[in-house]
């Protein structure tokens, strides 16, 4: 009986009459016998609790009319009920029922309606019983707690006959509780309740009451109370094994076993056997002859040397002439006291009792005459219980020993009257009278009790031995006994006494004493020594082979004796041997056998087969002696004509011969050659013979088959060792064919519709025929030559030959055959047989057939995939299906398709029948993996709702048991009650691996609905509940989750992890899958959470530390992190904060946490704890965080095994042939299967020839040995490995969980710093330890990647926070020195990893760069206040943070010097792509802190940065692929971007820049062809990606060119001072694309992309196209230069008309088409519009104004660029004014107007108004942003979070956050508008004043009339237009603009005037006085707007 849960309701004033009962067995069990630590503290508890219980054993509760009432008024008042707040109201039903169960067990009603309420709990684990029915178990259980803590408890106390070995505290603690029980009766109470109880009445009663269910029900209820009596007799035994009764109690003992009485077959019940054996106890004195240490104690101890009155008592009592009811029983008792009588005579103590030791004789001979051998045989040993207790073989053995050593006299007095009686039974039968009525068999008892008593040794204690005395000196090879070259020392009397009667009796030997004598010496050759002795006895009594002739006989009991009167037998009976053809089957001469011959022939037998199985030696002896050849003398009379039951003792004993391989071999020749099975038919033979006639002629009539099993028996002897391939050569086709069939064909199939006799003899015969087949399969190998048709010559001709006996077996269970069919219905009849739960004859047997057959078919299953393959591969014409296809037939007994059912029908019967569990769990499991049989799996367990319920029932009774424990891999010698344990863990092991595999089959699977999830709805609908809730049953997760939960409210920690860790994991695993599956997830995490609180119960005790199994500890916490991962996930994104919070605490924390106690600790802990806490207040302040103690558990080390030192083998092909042998298994791992290997090595081995080889075969074999080990080490450390990296995966999933997808304010910031940085240390420490494994690298540096995002993450927004409040200690939270120390371990993780693991360095170089953006300084508002600081208030302003940490952090890295460089060097120019990227970002990083330029030297001198710039010509192909509609892959784009940016940085450094130039890098541009290949923009919408991600080929184009352009704008920043040759050259790479420059200046749709691309080619143009830069660029031909002058023209061209677009009316059409086509982040998108728009003008005026000052300094040389018109592109409202109306001529409208500029500078001015407003709005806000109203928050934010409903899911901190970065980036933006702004206007009035300067000063205005003045060409000249034919003098090609006419300069004089106003000027000076102060160039705007004031009023006249 097994109840899992111990969870109970009190009724507050009731007894309780279960639940704390059970928890006192548990304690009494875990403190005694499972020894666990500290449990004498909660035992001691638990005895002070119970004390009553065990005071008044058994003793109810009485009935109160109190309790009735109170009872009965709990449907309408309420009861209070504990656990529960207030009172409860319970239904009329379940008072009744209360009642019924009150006056049923006459107990208390309170106590029967908690029963009752324990009962309704337990329910779920009875299913189909009512709470009623329950209760009725419970009532027992609870009852047998009680009984079996008692006998516990005195099982632990110190004596004299055995020890627990337990501690003395305990024992102390257990004698002191039990003496007291002792001495207020308890013996008399156990007494009176044996006699009581009553298993029939108490069914009566029952039965009258209704409180039986089904069978199960009622075996289980027979079944507690049957135990019960047992426990309590088993305690009164237990007591007096240990310490004797007092007078009272013994005769009380007396008095019962008075009035006891014997069962129907006259043996006595276990609990009379266990009384008597305690009486037997009592008197039992023999101890006093060992000499124990405190054999004084004991003496003075024993009341019957002691007590004169004890003694007088019993002697009184048992001398006492009133007859027994069991007169045996009687007699046993006065022979045990006569016995003490005897001792007691011969110890000094018993001087004063002679009175009493004088009857020892008397009292012996009463016994004797009441039968006392007879008894013990009959009554004792035939009882059932008896062998399996220990004490029980110990005292009778002394019991018989004592009587033959201290009576000798009595034992010759017997020997006479046998002898006597033998004459008068000799005369009586000479004379044939009567035989004489006064015989006594009193020595035949005695020898027929020695016989049977030690023939049977469960416990391999060969007592027997004390009856051989060794006569030779024993040093014999296969003896390691206890007399082992002893044999000089003297035995001990007593065994000299002993050894004398066993052969004083076989001397002499009267006829009616052979069949007793030859019994007593079978018993006792039982055991290897023993048998020995037998054997050299028998060898001894015979006379010798000279005798014999002489006609001596030698003894009748002995080998010579026994051999030859077979052989006369078989002389005699040969020659009665009629030809085969006779029919003297049927009638059996009479002359052969006596029936007293034949007693004596099958005794003999007996005793041979004994003494072979037993000794080697005696079997190798016997066979080989020449004169007896005992095989072929038995094999002769086999074929005499001799009763069956003789046969098969002669073949038994064959079958005993047949255990040597030796023999076994040439037996098999024998039985061939003697046909004993007809395996040759004669010619001509009309019928068969030999044991196929016998078996349906003979036995089949005689309804009995012992011949027929023997047969079997010896087959499955010889086939253990081997089957001949030969068998029957020449005679017919070879091999064991034959035999196979008979035992198919003529025993297996016939077997069911046989009759019998003995109804047991049918599954003995089922058993021993299906033991055969199973051997035969299990060591059957499929090979490819089984399926080739081999055939053989038999006399001449050609024949098939015979497969291989197991593939014919394969063949007849992989086709629908008889054989397959018999084996499943007899699964079915087994499973109907064991439904009743009654005991049948052959009920052992019957088991043992159904475990047989379910072995066949799990083997089948394990072998067909094999065997398909090869037949499948061979194309043999042989038909087979798959067997679990078979199993889908029909069954013919029930027309239904339920195989697998039947099968499964085992798993409910697991606990009477662990081993058809086992075998039907393993079945399951594997037909289970078939995805095709598993879904029709699911319709038959669910098809029948009782059967599903049942089945259902019976896979968690399996998970349930409580006696599965795990044991060691291989060990036979386990005593069963740990060969079972271990077979259930098994079984458990494999249901989970069945639900592992199911669930990861779709659904509806076996899995779901065995872990109870919906199986016909969808199974996210599942609303999991406590089992009985809402009638949901008990599932498989109900079982898994109470075997994990056992012991986790306990400080050591879930129970299962330590005692079965292996099932621990996968139970673990199971939890994890249905939490990762999306279908079960849901209701799985629900349930686990509410009900179970199953991960915080869990977390709590991680990590588990298992000494013996690393692994399976690793990979338990693997599961269970990974779960909580999710459960962290999972609860974050519901927003269970609650939930999240208590996980993240248990894991992160460092404060110790109060663990709560179980009940029963509490008391002493609580007092403890406040007294630790008194004293040392803060010696726990601080504990290790629990996920780095997890850390810690994971050992990085890992011991590889040594290489293998071979002497024989070739190491190269060993290494091989392992690899060949190596197969994944089920978890995942590459292991080597050492099985296969080793057949390949044997098989190699056996292979050699030549003598040397057999010389050398140890050796060989000792070599093969080693490397067999090697691989297992080999396979443990790929175990261990995996397990290692699994668990650091989950580990680091857990961490990465916490830290991102929690919400962030779980854990305050500055502890969030602690926290990384002390996983960040752990982990480097850890990873950088001499003897870390570096597969476990990997997973390290992608955690310390996230690691490192992370706190880079956390000091930002710690900084961000707290802008200015930066303290003393550090940098933020976290000091300095930390930070420091976490880079440098970072940079030594970087070089550990030398020149491998690229890939790894990608994830450092990750880390690194988060950890250096740490110091880089966030953005900061430009209050266009810094310039105003004095140079030297910034020269000695104090360092800040972030520079002081950069400056440090450059330190650290330059203290690596070369090697890092070397390393991050090596990774960016070649290898994986993505470790290229971030090696060029790292690299890129550390140029932009390193002041003093020492890396830059290093990657110049190098050679790195050449090799850098060489390889962007070679990115020219790759890029250009890029630009197909439809790109291959995006990678050689990003590592681009990556260069171009490290290029940049380098560029930014003069040096760095010249260094380029001169490695060619323009030059290496130049030659790239990618950038001509501009996509068309109308193409784009085709291949737009659906996901965004990728980018449209022009945007991609974009991102080619952007960068080139940018690193050109650097490097012509970086040279200008100094260096025109890179000017030079980038004018050259303009020139070379100038198609491409020139359309895209021409550029028609000016979307966001277009206008960058615009602001960098006009920055660039600006500094390049320019006709200085053509001198510089060396020796050019005129004709080059001529070409050059062109495009640059053009440039200029393109650029005027694309200001003309961008300051005219154009530009607020951009900004406004921008905003409709965005309007989602408008305000941002058209920031950056205009941002870029201005920095285009800008750029333009800049070249405007580089072009004037080039040409001249001075006004009147200089060129012109805008014509002489003052009117404005547009007008006021926008509309474009008609230019053509204010110039004469049409030709001015190519080239801008001078009315343009001053737009331009009007609209700057109006702009920059605007600007500076917002900027100063923006300023302002920032400075009140706590104060702001959440709704402007928001609108701040939307721009920076993405996706609907965005900003309401950030918390208000983070939003204040963003705010704060948007109006710093709104700032920033203004404040380089504004900059700008003022450059355009700077720029515009030194152009409008040069331009006015020249048209109103020098320009001379020319008529029609004079043409060819100077002053025309001059204009043509300078307007630098296409028109006007470039800067020719004097070509005047006349295009229409001739000259500049007076009133041309009247207009623009005028309009200048009135567009170049006072409020103008105003503005102007205004802005310089507000902006331009702090600038450089202050009063630069004042100067010129005076100047051109003044050339407007005084222009020359």
């Amino acid at each position: 009986m097994f109840f899992a849960c111990i969870y109970y309701k009190l009724i507050r004033s009731g007894a309780s009459l279960w639940g704390p009962l059970k928890e006192l067995w548990e304690t009494v069990d875990g403190a005694i016998l499972k020894r666990q630590p500290e449990t004498v503290h909660l035992l001691d508890l638990q005895l002070k609790k119970h004390k009553p219980h065990f005071m008044s054993l058994f003793k109810n509760v009485p009935k109160s009319a109190e309790q009735r009432e109170k009872v009965r008024k709990a449907s309408t008042e309420g009861i209070a009920i504990q656990g529960h707040q207030g009172s409860r109201l319970l239904p009329e039903t379940l008072l009744t029922e209360a009642f019924i169960l009150s006056d049923l067990f006459d107990i208390g009603e309170l106590a029967a309606l908690e029963l009752l309420l324990a009962g309704q709990q337990q329910q779920p684990h009875f299913p189909g019983l009512t709470r009623g029915l329950v209760a009725v178990l419970l009532y027992w259980d609870g009852r047998l707690c009680v009984a079996n803590s008692l006998r516990t408890l005195i099982q632990s106390r110190h004596g004299k006959t055995f020890t627990l070995d337990l501690n003395d505290e305990l024992v102390a603690l257990t004698t002191r509780f039990t003496d007291e029980l002792m001495s207020r009766g308890l013996t008399k109470r156990i007494l009176a309740l044996v006699s009581e109880i009553n298993v029939t009445q108490e069914f009566e009663r029952l039965q009258k009451e209704r409180g039986l269910g089904n069978e199960k029900h009622r075996k289980e209820v027979s079944d507690l109370i049957r135990e019960c009596r047992q426990a309590l007799a088993d305690s009164l035994f237990c007591w007096t094994c240990q310490s004797p009764l007092t007078k009272d109690d013994t005769l009380a003992l007396i008095g019962h076993l008075e009035t006891v009485t014997a069962q129907a077959d006259g043996s006595l019940d276990s609990v009379s056997l266990a009384l008597v054996m305690a009486l037997l106890y009592c008197l039992d004195v023999s101890f006093i002859e060992q000499g124990t240490e405190d054999r004084e104690d004991l003496l003075q101890a024993l009341p019957l040397l002691t007590e004169r009155q004890y003694v007088s008592a019993v002697h009184t009592r048992l001398m006492d002439g009133q007859p027994w009811k069991l007169p045996g029983l009687q007699a046993v008792c006065r022979l045990a006291w006569a016995l003490s009588l005897r001792v007691l005579s011969q110890l000094p103590q018993g001087s004063g009792l002679v009175e009493f030791t004088e009857a020892d004789e008397s009292l012996a001979d009463q016994a004797l005459l009441g039968d006392v051998f007879l008894f013990m045989k009959e009554g004792m040993l035939g009882c059932e219980g008896f062998v399996q207790e220990e004490f029980y073989i110990r005292r009778l053995h002394s019991l018989i020993t004592d009587f033959l050593a201290l009576m000798p006299v009595k034992v010759k007095q017997l020997r006479n009257r046998a002898d006597e009686d033998a004459r008068l039974v000799h005369m009586s039968l000479q004379m044939d009278g009567e035989l004489p009525s006064s015989l006594r068999k009193d020595l035949d008892h005695l020898m027929v009790l020695i016989g049977e008593f030690y023939s049977n040794d469960p416990f391999g204690l060969e007592l027997g031995l004390e009856f051989w005395c060794p006569t030779e000196s024993l040093q014999h090879t296969s003896l390691q006994g206890s007399y082992l070259g002893m044999a000089l020392q003297r035995p001990p009397h007593k065994q000299v006494v002993l050894s004398k009667f066993v052969r004083q009796m076989g001397d002499l030997l009267p006829s009616t004493l052979y069949l007793s004598y030859l019994c007593m010496l079978k018993g006792l050759a039982n055991g290897p020594q023993c048998a020995h002795y037998c054997f050299s006895l028998l060898k001894t009594n015979g006379a010798t082979h000279s005798d014999n002739i002489q006609g001596v006989s030698g003894s009748p009991v002995s080998w010579e004796h026994f051999f030859h009167s077979l052989m006369l037998y078989h002389e005699n009976l040969r020659r009665d041997l009629p030809n085969a053809d006779s029919s003297h089957y049927r009638h059996p001469p009479l002359r052969g056998i006596t029936q007293r011959e034949l007693e004596g022939l099958t005794s003999f037998l007996q005793l041979l087969t004994t003494i072979i199985s037993w000794s080697e030696n005696a079997r190798l002896a016997l066979c080989e002696h020449p004169q007896w050849t005992p095989v072929v003398v038995m094999l002769g009379l086999l074929q005499c004509s001799i009763p069956p039951v003789l046969k098969a003792e002669l073949l038994r004993s064959l079958a005993a011969f047949g255990k040597s391989p030796e023999i076994a071999a040439s037996l098999w020749q024998s039985l061939e050659y003697t046909q004993i099975l007809q395996t040759v038919r004669a010619p001509g033979q009309r019928q068969a013979a030999g044991i196929e006639v016998e078996l349906n002629e003979i036995e089949s009539s005689c309804e009995e088959y012992p011949l027929t099993r023997a047969f079997c028996h010896l087959i499955s002897t010889l086939v253990e060792s081997s089957v001949p391939l030969n068998l029957g050569v020449g005679l017919r086709v070879p091999g064991f064919q034959p035999y196979l069939n008979f035992l198919r064909e003529s025993v297996f199939l016939p077997f069911p519709t046989r009759a019998y006799r003995r109804p047991a003899e049918k599954w003995e015969v089922a058993d021993s025929v299906l033991e055969v087949f199973h051997k035969l399969l299990r060591s059957y190998e499929p090979q490819p030559s089984d399926f080739i048709q081999e055939t053989v010559e038999l006399q001449g001709e050609q024949v098939p030959a015979d497969k291989p006996p197991g593939h014919s077996i394969m063949f007849h269970l992989l086709n629908d055959s008889p054989m397959l069919a018999l084996c499943l219905s007899l699964l079915e009849e087994g499973a109907r047989q064991l439904d009743t739960y009654a005991p049948f004859p052959g009920k052992k047997h019957l088991e043992s057939a159904v475990l047989h057959c379910l072995q066949l078919l799990d083997l089948t299953l394990q072998k067909e995939v094999v065997f398909m393959d090869l037949l499948r591969e061979s194309q043999a014409s042989m038909l087979v299906s798959p067997l679990e296809q078979l199993f889908q037939g029909v069954s013919p007994q029930t027309r239904r398709a339920d195989h697998i059912v039947n099968i499964a029908r085992y798993l409910y019967h697991s606990s009477s029948n662990p081993e058809a569990a086992f075998q039907s769990a393993k079945i399951l499991r594997r037909i289970a993996t078939y995805p095709n049989i598993h879904v029709r799996l699911v319709g038959d367990f669910t098809h029948d709702q009782a059967v599903s319920e049942k089945l259902l029932a019976g896979f968690v009774e399996c998970l349930d048991n409580e006696e599965a424990e795990e044991g060691p891999e291989k060990e036979d010698d386990l005593d069963q009650q740990k060969k079972m344990a271990r077979i259930r863990h098994e079984t458990q092991i494999h249901i989970l691996n069945l639900l592992i595999t199911s669930l990861e089959l779709k659904a509806p699977n076996l899995a779901l609905y065995l872990l109870g999830y919906e199986v016909k709805k969808p199974v996210c609908s599942t609303n999991l509940q406590d089992p009985g809730v809402l009638g949901c049953p008990r599932s498989c997760l109900h079982a898994i989750l109470s075997l994990l939960q056992r012991g986790t409210e306990k400080r050591s920690g879930p129970t299962l992890t330590q005692e079965a860790p292996h099932l621990a994991e996968l139970c673990y695993q199971v939890i994890y899958q249905l939490c990762a599956c999306p279908d079960t997830s849901g209701p799985t995490m629900r349930y686990l959470r509410t009900s179970q609180d199953f991960l915080f119960s869990h977390l709590q005790h991680l990590p588990f530390i298992l000494s013996g199994n690393p692994i399976a500890a690793l990979s338990q916490m693997s599961w269970l992190m990974k779960t909580a991962a999710i459960e962290l996930r999972v609860t974050s994104l519901n927003r269970q904060r609650s939930h999240t919070q208590r996980l993240v605490s248990l894991l992160l924390d460092d404060q110790p946490h109060t663990q709560h106690t179980a009940d029963g600790e509490s008391g002493m802990e609580e007092e403890t704890r406040s007294v630790s806490a008194f004293l040392h207040f803060d010696s726990a302040s601080k504990v290790r965080r629990k996920l780095l103690s997890v850390l810690d558990a994971i050992d990085f080390s890992q011991d590889l095994p040594e290489l293998l030192q071979l002497d024989f083998f070739e190491r190269t092909q060993i290494e091989q042939v392992i690899s060949n042998c190596e197969h994944v298994n089920e978890q995942g791992h590459t292991v080597c299967n050492v099985k296969l290997l080793h057949r390949v090595l044997v098989a190699e081995v056996n292979a050699l020839q030549g003598m040397a080889a057999i010389g050398q075969r140890p050796l060989l074999m000792e070599e093969v040995n080693s490397i067999l080990q090697h691989v297992v080490e080999r396979n443990r450390v790929r175990r261990s490995l995996s397990a290692k990296r699994h668990a650091l995966q989950s580990w680091r999933s857990l961490v990465e969980t916490l830290l991102t997808a929690c919400p962030a304010d779980l854990i305050p910031a500055d502890d969030r710093q602690l926290i990384i940085r002390d996983l960040l240390l752990d982990l480097h420490d850890k990873v950088l330890s001499e003897d870390a494994a570096g597969e476990l690298m990997p997973i390290v540096a992608g955690a310390v990647f996230t690691l490192t995002a992370q706190l880079s993450q956390a000091v930002l927004s710690e900084q961000q926070q707290g802008l200015g409040s930066e303290t003393s200690s550090g940098f933020a939270s976290i000091a300095n020195s930390s930070l420091h120390l976490i880079l440098r371990k970072l940079l030594d993780f970087i070089l550990c990893t030398g020149g491998g693991y690229q890939r790894l360095r990608a994830h450092l170089y990750g880390s690194l760069l988060y950890y250096l953006q740490m110091a880089q300084k966030p953005e900061e508002p430009d209050t266009l206040q810094k310039a105003s600081k004095a140079m030297w208030e910034r020269l000695t302003a104090p360092e800040d943070g972030f520079s002081k940490l950069q400056r440090e952090n450059l330190a650290i890295i330059e203290s690596y010097g070369k090697s890092l460089m070397e390393v991050v060097c090596r990774d960016a120019c070649d290898g994986h792509e993505i470790s290229r990227m971030l090696a060029l970002a790292v690299l890129d990083r550390i140029l932009s802190i390193d002041r003093q330029n020492q890396w830059l030297v290093y990657v110049c001198n190098s050679g790195y940065l050449r090799s850098l710039v060489e390889s962007v010509r070679q990115d020219d192909a790759a890029l250009q692929s890029l630009l197909t509609p439809q790109p291959p892959l995006l990678k050689p784009l990003y590592i681009y971007e990556s260069k171009m940016a490290l290029l940049t940085r380098v560029a930014k450094s003069g040096e760095g820049a010249v260094e380029l130039l001169r490695c060619g890098l323009v030059a290496q541009l130049i030659e790239c062809q990618v950038f001509d290949m501009v996509p068309e923009s109308d193409s784009l919408r085709m291949t737009r990606d659906p996901s965004g991600f990728v980018p449209s080929p022009l945007d991609r184009y974009r991102q080619i060119l952007l960068p080139t352009l940018r690193l050109f704008q650097v490097i012509l920043t970086s040279t200008s001072i100094n260096h025109q040759q890179g000017a030079a050259q980038v004018l050259q790479w303009l020139i070379v694309h100038a198609d491409t420059v020139q359309s895209l200046l021409r550029c028609q749709d000016l979307t966001m992309g277009a206008l960058q691309e615009l602001s960098l080619l006009t920055g660039i143009i600006s500094k390049t196209a320019l006709p200085g830069v053509l001198e510089t660029g060396g020796e050019l031909n005129s004709a080059a230069l001529m070409e050059f002058q062109g495009h640059i023209n053009r440039f200029q061209r393109l650029c005027l008309a694309l200001l003309s677009r961008l300051a005219g009316g154009e530009r607020e059409r951009l900004l406004k088409q921008a905003e409709i086509s965005a309007p989602a982040d408008s305000a941002e998108h058209r920031e950056e519009m205009e941002v870029a728009m201005l920095q285009v003008c800008a750029n333009i005026m800049e070249y405007c104004q580089t072009l004037l000052l080039q040409s001249s300094s001075q006004a009147q040389f200089s060129i012109c660029l805008f014509s002489p018109s003052g009117s404005e592109p547009a007008g006021r409202d926008g509309r474009p004014s008609d230019l053509s109306t204010s110039l004469p001529s049409v030709a001015h409208s190519r080239v801008p107007s001078l009315g343009l500029v001053l737009y331009l500078l009007r609209n700057s001015a109006a702009d920059f108004c605007q600007f500076h407003q917002s900027h100063k709005h923006g300023l302002a806000k920032l400075q009140i942003l706590d104060q702001l109203p959440p709704e402007e928050l928001k609108e701040l934010c939307q721009g920076l979070v993405s996706g609907p409903g965005g900003v309401e899911k950030i918390s208000s901190v983070q939003r204040s956050l963003l705010a704060k970065r948007r109006l710093v980036q709104l700032i920033n933006n203004r404040a380089k508008l504004l900059a700008l702004c003022s450059y355009v206007i700077e720029t515009s009035l030194f152009v409008l004043w040069r331009h006015l300067e020249y048209y109103l000063l020098y320009c001379t205005p020319s008529d029609p009339r004079d043409s060819l003045l100077p002053g025309s060409s001059l204009f043509r000249s300078r307007l630098t237009d296409e028109s006007l034919g470039g800067l020719q003098a004097g070509g005047g090609r006349g295009l229409g603009l001739s000259r500049v006419s007076q009133q041309d300069l009247d207009l623009l004089k005028g309009d200048m005037a009135s567009g170049f106003g006072e409020t103008l000027q105003r503005k102007l000076l205004d802005i310089e006085s507000s902006y331009s102060q702090v600038r450089s160039r202050y009063t630069f705007i004042q100067a010129l707007v005076r100047r051109i004031r003044g050339l407007l009023r005084h222009a020359k006249g």
